[in-house]
């Protein structure tokens, strides 16, 4: 016996397989300073044409890869329309200059600019953890570059106070961070607040009574609150990307 479906039937199908082949977070490849590396990218099939659509770069805590962030980030970007990045660190332990940044990640931003419609002005910095501490060292050394960074569980430690030196802009900023957790007290998290609004940085900081320093579980409620925050702000002009010169 034959079965005979319907064209129209079939196109329906198809049509949905390569609408849910476009919602997949995908791993792609990228070099940068002559070294192949990977990040992990979803684009929502919700961003249409050419509109420019707001960019996250997320870094991920220590032993994981960026799909960590990228997988909890993925309905709530498709919901709000926002591209969302998530590179490797150079070694997954944690994060370190200037092997990881601040030009690996001006590299993936840029890159991602001629492949899809980022808006440059809202690109900002997302991170947990190992991730978080680094995002707040990117935030300071390239101000002007990203719109505005938000971090769970992540301090400055005391010898980094001194990358608050190095903000020419002064980048909003925004920690959560658990009233339990084991790895940034809230002593060491306050004191990156006091020092930072010291220097005329805007910071909100949210403690969260009974919370420690696992991010996974509420994923949906931090990102919620982060990005509540990171929308509310845009660079005033083009952004500007600031090299450094390295010691070897």
């Amino acid at each position: 016996m034959k079965l005979h479906i319907p064209l129209a039937l079939i196109l329906l199908l198809l049509s949905a397989v390569s609408s849910s082949a476009k919602d997949d977070i995908t791993k792609e490849l990228i070099t940068s300073n002559g070294k192949t590396r990977a990040y992990y990218l979803y684009v929502p099939s919700t961003i249409k044409g050419q509109t420019p659509a707001p960019l996250i770069i997320m870094l991920h805590g220590s032993n994981r890869t960026g799909v960590t962030l990228v997988e909890k980030w993925k309905d709530f970007a498709k919901k709000e329309g926002i591209i969302i990045a998530g590179p490797d660190a150079s070694n997954l332990i944690g994060w370190g200059s200037p092997q990881d940044g601040p030009d690996y990640l001006h590299d993936l931003v840029e890159e991602l600019k001629t492949k899809h419609p980022v808006n440059p002005r809202r690109v900002y910095l997302f991170g947990h953890s190992a991730g978080a501490s680094f995002a707040l060292h990117m935030s300071l050394m390239e101000s002007q570059y990203f719109a505005a960074t938000a971090i769970h569980a992540g301090a400055l430690a005391p010898d980094d106070m001194s990358l608050i030196d190095l903000a020419k802009r002064k980048i909003p900023i925004s920690i959560q961070v658990g009233d339990s957790d084991q790895y940034f007290p809230l002593k060491a998290v306050r004191a990156t607040r006091d020092a930072l609004k010291e220097a005329g940085i805007p910071v909100d900081l949210i403690e969260i009574e009974n919370h420690d320093h696992w991010y996974y579980d509420k994923a949906a409620k931090f990102n919620q609150t982060a990005w509540d925050f990171l929308k509310k702000h845009e660079l005033d002009g083009e952004p500007q990307y600031r090299k450094y010169k390295w010691n070897d």
